[in-house]
């Protein structure tokens, strides 16, 4: 008896640690940030601070996009190869040696091609019923491909003024990306909470059988929550690769890795029918950051290991978070 109610109430903490993982999340990101600047005070330099939000920008708008695909209980692994060949097709379209298309319409093109390449995994997903990770798998691979042929083993560096603006401009003292994550952050809320859409996401990842039963339109949603995580990595492309004076077959690479660490960190479950925005926008400055801090640390080139050991044993230690809170739940 006395073991079951020790058990009961373990379950009920980790219950209530995992709905206040955004409140964590929050001091431990801060304290990280305390830690670092007494090693470092430069590291809370404006300019510092400016290009860990502007880094972490790309990969807050596709993570939100990404939690509601896991909240439906599916995956997406091919963001990043996506992103890969948005970047291509893009430069493609506006250098003056290729297309030289307008950069306004290179950008509308931009974010209908991505809109596309996620419905392609919608509908076989949804309507043709392939898992997944199968079929994200295989967008992996050959989108990588794709972005080969279109790049033809070369850089390219002319990027005209008005596709440059997108990455370095800014408004009212701040960088373009971060207006447009703060956006996407503000819409996404409004969806979740807001929409009929938004409810139907969760209720379907949550009781799949029941929401059938129910008659809810569970294909046409998985569809649309695939098509609108493809905009968004159109979107973040448009505002993060013309940071770079250069376009190379590279880009995008890891970028998958890096959302799914950050939503499952944030608190969304690889079960499906749990998620929590705010733990994700402050896992995403949490997981980015972790290599500028390591370096202030003074790490040095060992950095960048680190900070893949790290992000590693962040998601593990997620997964095995949600796995204890189910267990304890269903039990």
């Amino acid at each position: 008896m006395k073991d079951g109610f020790q058990g009961l109430r373990l379950g009920k903490w980790m219950l209530g640690l995992l709905k206040q993982r955004a409140a964590g999340l929050f001091c431990f990101t801060f304290l990280a940030l305390g830690l670092v600047s007494l090693i470092n005070p430069a590291f809370l330099a404006w300019g510092n601070l400016r290009d860990i939000a502007v880094q972490a920008a790309p990969v807050c708008i596709i993570s939100c996009g990404l939690m509601l695909v896991l909240v439906l209980g599916e995956i997406d692994i091919s963001v990043g190869s996506m992103m890969g060949v948005l970047a291509a097709s893009m430069g493609a379209m506006v250098s003056a040696t290729r297309w030289g298309l307008s950069p306004w319409i290179a950008v509308i093109l931009t974010l209908i091609l991505g809109t596309l390449m996620g419905a392609l995994n919608g509908w076989l997903i949804a309507y043709l019923r392939v898992p997944s990770i199968m079929v994200t798998l295989g967008m992996l691979t050959a989108l990588r491909g794709v972005t080969e042929v279109i790049m033809g083993g070369t850089w390219i560096t002319d990027l005209p003024p008005g596709i440059r603006y997108l990455g370095t401009g800014s408004w009212m003292g701040l960088p373009i990306c971060l207006w447009v994550c703060a956006g996407v952050i503000v819409l996404s809320t409004w969806l979740i909470h807001r929409t009929p859409l938004g409810r139907r996401i969760f209720a379907i990842g949550s009781q799949p059988r029941a929401a059938h039963l129910a008659g809810l339109p569970i294909q046409r949603v998985k569809f649309l929550v695939f098509a609108w995580t493809g905009f968004l990595t159109a979107l973040a492309t448009l505002v993060s690769v013309p940071q770079l004076s250069v376009v190379d077959s590279g880009i995008g690479v890891g970028m998958e890795l890096l959302v799914v660490t950050c939503v499952v960190v944030g608190g969304t479950s690889v079960s499906g029918g749990t998620g929590h925005l705010s733990g994700v926008v402050f896992a995403v400055l949490l997981m980015t950051m972790i290599s500028t801090l390591l370096i202030f640390m003074k790490l040095g080139e060992n950095a960048t290991y680190w900070s893949r050991a790290i992000q590693g044993l962040f998601i593990l230690g997620a997964i095995l978070l949600d796995h204890l809170v189910r267990s304890k739940k269903s039990s």
